[in-house]
């Protein structure tokens, strides 16, 4: 009985160490990242146009990753059936980096505002001059071009079911729509 105990001991210990491991990897992935915006953001904000150009490039991006995210991973489109697992993965692989550009768009701007809890004078805290209209762009430019691409995405959807639906009253009229059992497989 003692042996089931020490087991399940060090497998709690393990555990615990592995959850501190993937912590520490995630507080040094979120510095590495804080570190390259707040190196990279003032050469972008002095681009011409400023923070207000970059922010709308940086919503266009998000945007575009929104989309393409929502592409691959639809549930009305059936692309599992029949593909093969390199199609699948290459589409996982798809709907992942798209999502991915559209978070590290959002993180890119968060990341260039100065922090909330930072001591005033360090470096990593100070103010780049051209974020604030940088944020502001960037909420514009993805708060209009998301809603009118959601709302387009929803016409689109539901003209689709409304042809779907007129198809099978047709053909249910005719006798040949499926049968509820077979509605049911």
């Amino acid at each position: 009985m003692n042996r089931f105990r020490s087991r399940a001991g060090f497998g709690i210990a393990g555990g615990v160490l592995l959850l501190a491991a993937l912590l520490a990897a995630l507080l040094f992935a979120m510095g590495l990242w804080r570190w390259f915006v707040r190196e990279t953001a003032p050469a972008l904000v002095d681009l011409p146009g400023g923070g207000w150009t970059a922010g709308a490039v940086l919503g266009l991006l998000s945007v575009a990753g929104w989309i393409g995210g929502a592409w691959f991973s639809s549930p009305e489109r059936d692309r599992d059936h029949g593909r093969t697992g390199p199609a699948r993965i290459g589409f996982a692989i798809g709907g992942a980096v798209c999502w991915t550009v559209a978070f590290g768009a959002l993180m890119y701007v968060f990341g260039a505002l100065p922090g909330r809890n930072c001591r005033p004078g360090r470096a990593m805290c100070a103010y780049i001059p051209g974020t604030g209209s940088a944020f502001l762009a960037y909420a514009a430019t993805a708060v209009l071009l998301g809603g009118l691409w959601y709302r387009r995405r929803g016409t689109v959807t539901a003209a689709r079911r409304a042809q779907e639906r007129d198809r099978m009253r047709r053909l249910r009229k005719k006798g040949g729509g499926r049968s509820r059992a077979a509605r049911g497989r």
